[in-house]
């Protein structure tokens, strides 16, 4: 988000994201310091943030831990933290022969390490929910619970972050005031317009009432997440001629293949792979792919199965973040991914035809609506100012 701290430098403002990264600084330097725990489903920048974070702090005050690749037995993953360490206090011994003392040298690591001066040391655990794995060793039946105590009562400074954020929020219910649970935003406008910037070419032929409606468009059809937002800009890099359009940069990346697919493909197999039910589940999504939001009682319904196992279904899904409850109707939490299971949990992959089709229909209640309702994707050379306008397409001077 460089764009956006130069531009609010400039204005005195700074977008959601920003100024969320600022807090997250701004809870590592409290006395005493509390603990963010970063919360962002796929695509949200959270792990981007963390990046920016330890680039700022100086790589001798902070260790990043990519704790989601790297969480394998609880010995090895020891080896790997401390191997990878920047921390000169961390040259003492670090050794264990089984499970358990490894995940007690890790929490004695996390607690004993300290910066250059003997000043706290800061760690940035990204998913650090992942270590939940460790429980299937023996000797290990609560390491989030163990984890989350050994931190509070540590002088050093943490990040947490993960994409669970409903698992988070129940693991920290208990924590304690040190713990600050923080929720990733969606990018603003203005930073949905840096984000884009570098396919626009600055913008240098682009009046800045269409820069504005380029962006404000880009994040209806993204809800803002910075990995939509990117692939969005990506496609529109790509196209030729003098128009910019949004929606079918959205097709392009929507079709097999393209980032968007594989984006919502990972995020779709991951969470149902981390749940519980999954056939069933898939069911479930497919339902709300194609109506939400819906009550227990009808996707009871259409599922053909009873409330009671329907209940427990929604509940796994809610788990792992993939659907949301809002005054008992269900619907995904997700846009762009419900619109990635209407495309593709089909018998057959869709045609781009059929992907421009879906895109369409999901455009229309994102976009600005006028009486005219030009082909969303393909709107022709002979389409008014106007029309291009309302499907998001910019002219460029």
């Amino acid at each position: 988000m460089t764009g956006e701290h130069e531009r609010g430098e400039r204005t005195g403002t700074l977008g959601p994201q920003a100024t969320f990264e600022r807090r997250v600084l701004g809870a590592l330097e409290a006395s005493p310091s509390r603990i963010p725990v970063v919360l962002g489903g796929c695509g949200t920048g959270r792990t981007a943030m963390l990046r920016r974070l330890r680039d700022r702090l100086g790589p001798g005050a902070v260790q990043y831990v990519d704790v989601e690749h790297c969480a394998t037995t609880p010995e090895r993953f020891l080896e790997a933290v401390v191997a990878s360490s920047p921390f000169r206090s961390a040259e003492r011994s670090y050794t264990a022969s089984n499970a358990r003392t490894a995940f007690e040298q890790f929490l004695t690591y996390l607690d004993a390490t300290r910066a250059p001066g003997g000043e706290p040391a800061t760690f940035l655990l990204d998913e650090a929910l992942d270590l939940k794995t460790f429980e299937s060793f023996p000797g290990l039946r609560h390491v989030l619970r163990d984890l989350v105590r050994a931190l509070a009562a540590s002088p050093n400074r943490f990040v947490l972050s993960t994409r669970y954020a409903t698992r988070a929020r129940w693991l920290l219910r208990d924590a304690g005031p040190r713990f600050e649970v923080m929720q990733v935003p969606p990018l603003s406008a203005i930073e949905v317009a840096d984000v884009l910037a570098p396919a626009m070419n600055g913008y240098e032929q682009v009046a800045t009432e269409d820069r504005d409606f380029l962006a404000r468009a880009v994040l209806a059809i993204t809800d803002g997440r910075p990995a939509y937002v990117k692939a969005v800009g990506e496609a529109l890099g790509t196209q030729r001629g003098r128009t910019a359009d949004p929606v079918s940069a959205l097709v392009q990346q929507m079709v097999t293949g393209g980032a968007i697919d594989r984006l919502c493909r990972f995020s779709y197999e991951l969470r149902l792979q981390r749940a519980r039910g999954y056939g069933a589940l898939k069911a479930i999504l497919d339902i709300l792919a194609t109506e939400e939001p819906l009550t227990l009682t009808e996707i009871s319904q259409r599922l053909h199965r009873t409330p009671g196992s329907t209940k427990d279904y929604l509940s796994w899904l809610e788990d792992v973040d993939l659907i949301t409850s809002v005054h008992k109707r269900y619907s995904f939490t997700d846009p762009v991914l419900r619109l990635w299971v209407r495309v593709h949990c089909r018998p057959v992959p869709p045609t781009e035809e059929q992907v421009a089709e879906d895109v369409q229909r999901f455009a229309l209640g994102k976009l600005p609506r006028t009486d005219t309702a030009p082909t969303l994707a393909y709107v022709g050379a002979d389409a008014t100012a106007e029309e291009r306008r309302s499907w998001g397409i910019i002219e460029i001077d």
